[in-house]
């Protein structure tokens, strides 16, 4: 549980943030200038949905002094109000309240299904949902599915309350040689809730703001390389990108089977340790040691590698001074550490990922009505200018089409190189370091959101990991001026469980999270 002094929560009840539902006056000074709350706000609850967790709002359930219902109706109050500013959600389920209702029959019969139940969840929207629209950002998706992905079915099972979809760069980022992270041509612009000129980071772009807005408990994203950590480091929360294979990947738009996982995001580790076992698939969860029990760590006697990547400035190098200097005060061994093959695998991994990503999307599309297959889909782009509002090109598009085969021997030789390579960069720097796990990190300070010049991205962190189907956390590390920075922790394949514990320690004791002031924008030179 996050530390709270008395002396805040005095200071938030007396400004009026414990108004479950309703912004606190950070976020509602985006909608609402005066700083009362609207009249059909919903009722108070007394708790701060910025820092509430998953156990204490079950505990609250279990006594009977919170309902799903309510909490369904808080969070669904803010979509309609906070994000207008942020446009991170794309459309809420009108069943959401019924579901919330059948989980407070189950609370009041002292039959509840887990620690999800009756919890709001945000699903990334190329993750398919039954009844709603799922698109990938994409007009060509428009037609809603009629099944449900496997990760969603085990939410429903769970008892989770499906809330809604939220925004992502369109086609997962994978469309053209300059994306613009957040923007898709269902959504439009998703911004950063910090600053708001600034970006979200893609792909989960929206499941990132909204939790940085407080608009649902959890949120699921999705990552192929770096789309659930990277959007969690600049919206100042917590994403896990789970151990390949460990969460399902069926009825998730594709770009790569050989990397791509959906992961849970939230505003804490508690939070996305226990969405995480209940995503994963039973044997695998066992696997790699998870439990719906609350997690935590002590990170004393831990040794973490320290892997600087000055390529993301200064500013953020400092930050990471910093994290290690309070890391070590609680009793971690902190080393300075190199990653090697990092410039074979950023020559390798694009070419891969083109030829899977023909492979690999064709599939997918065969199951869904709209384009059959890449090349429909590029012509389908090329009729319909609203594909075009923010910018036109699908330069990937057209380079997947013409990429040699995966029956090609030079792209199997390609693709075991890498898996070679990344789990090597990974394995050898921690078996000779002694190391529970390495640390860098995350993001640099978000950028400006610039249709024309695209994104001004360089996050190579990610890489290592999401190469060799290694978990990999990004937890809040501290801002450079009012944009936040992660700090991302990565271990070996299916140590899960452990790299979950390590995080809540290293979350406790850097205890960075602060709430965004939705500020219109910042000095570009010192980010205030």
């Amino acid at each position: 549980m996050r530390k709270r002094s008395v002396a805040t929560l005095i200071t938030a009840v007396l400004a009026g943030s414990l108004l479950t539902g309703a912004p606190s006056p950070r976020a509602e000074a985006a909608t609402s200038p005066g700083g009362a709350p609207p009249a059909d706000a919903p009722q108070r609850l007394g708790v701060d949905l910025d820092t509430v967790t998953i156990p204490e709002l079950q505990a609250r359930m279990k006594k009977g002094s919170l309902t799903s219902t309510a909490l369904t109706n808080a969070y669904l109050w803010r979509i309609k109000t906070v994000d207008r500013t942020v446009n991170s959600v794309l459309r809420t389920d009108p069943t959401a309240r019924r579901q919330a209702a059948a989980s407070d029959y189950r609370h009041r019969k002292g039959k509840t299904l887990g620690p999800l139940d009756g919890i709001p969840v945000l699903i990334k929207d190329n993750v398919q949902t039954r009844g709603l629209a799922s698109t990938a950002g994409s007009l060509a998706l428009a037609e809603p599915p009629t099944v449900d992905a496997a990760l969603v079915t085990r939410l429903r099972k769970a008892g989770a309350v499906i809330l809604g979809k939220t925004n992502l760069s369109e086609w997962a980022n994978f469309r053209a040689a300059k994306p613009t992270s957040g923007w898709s041509a269902v959504g439009g612009q998703t911004h950063n809730p910090y600053v708001l000129d600034r970006s979200p980071c893609g792909s989960s772009a929206g499941s990132g703001a909204a939790l940085a807005a407080s608009l649902s408990q959890v949120t699921i994203g999705s990552e192929t390389d770096g789309s659930i950590v990277c959007p969690a480091g600049m919206n100042g929360v917590v994403g896990h990108k789970p151990s390949l294979g460990l969460v399902s990947g069926d009825g998730v738009v594709p770009i790569s089977v050989e990397q791509d996982t959906a992961g849970p995001m939230a505003r804490n580790v508690i939070d996305t340790a226990l969405t995480l076992a209940v995503l994963s698939e039973e044997g695998a969860a066992r696997r790699a040691g998870l439990s719906t029990r609350p997690v935590s760590g002590d990170l004393h006697g831990k040794r973490i590698g320290l892997w600087r990547l000055p390529v993301l400035g200064a500013d953020v190098d400092a930050l990471m001074t910093r994290t290690a200097r309070k890391l070590r005060a609680a009793g971690a061994e902190v080393v300075e550490v190199e990653l090697p093959y990092q410039d074979r695998l950023a020559e390798l991994e694009f070419p891969a990922l083109l030829s899977e990503f023909h492979r690999d999307i064709d599939a997918y599309l065969a199951t869904r009505k709209g384009p059959q297959n890449l090349a429909e889909l590029i012509e389908f782009n090329r009729a319909h200018p609203e594909e075009q509002t923010c910018f036109a090109g699908q330069e990937l598009f057209e380079q997947a089409l013409a990429a040699p085969p995966t029956s090609d021997p030079a792209y199997k030789a390609a693709r075991a190189e890498l898996n070679d390579l990344s789990r090597r960069s990974i394995d050898e720097t921690m078996a000779k370091h002694r190391l529970d796990a390495i640390a860098a990190p995350t993001n640099p300070p978000a950028w400006t959101i610039d249709c024309a010049r695209g994104d001004n991205d360089v996050v190579p962190s990610s890489t290592p990991a999401a190469v060799s189907g290694y978990p990999s956390l990004s937890v809040p590390a501290g801002s450079v001026g009012e944009l936040p920075v992660g700090v991302l922790l990565t271990a070996g394949n299916f140590q899960d469980g452990k790299l979950l514990k390590l995080g809540a320690a290293v979350e406790d004791r850097l205890d960075a999270w602060r709430a965004p002031r939705y500020l219109r924008t910042v000095d570009p030179k010192t980010h205030r």
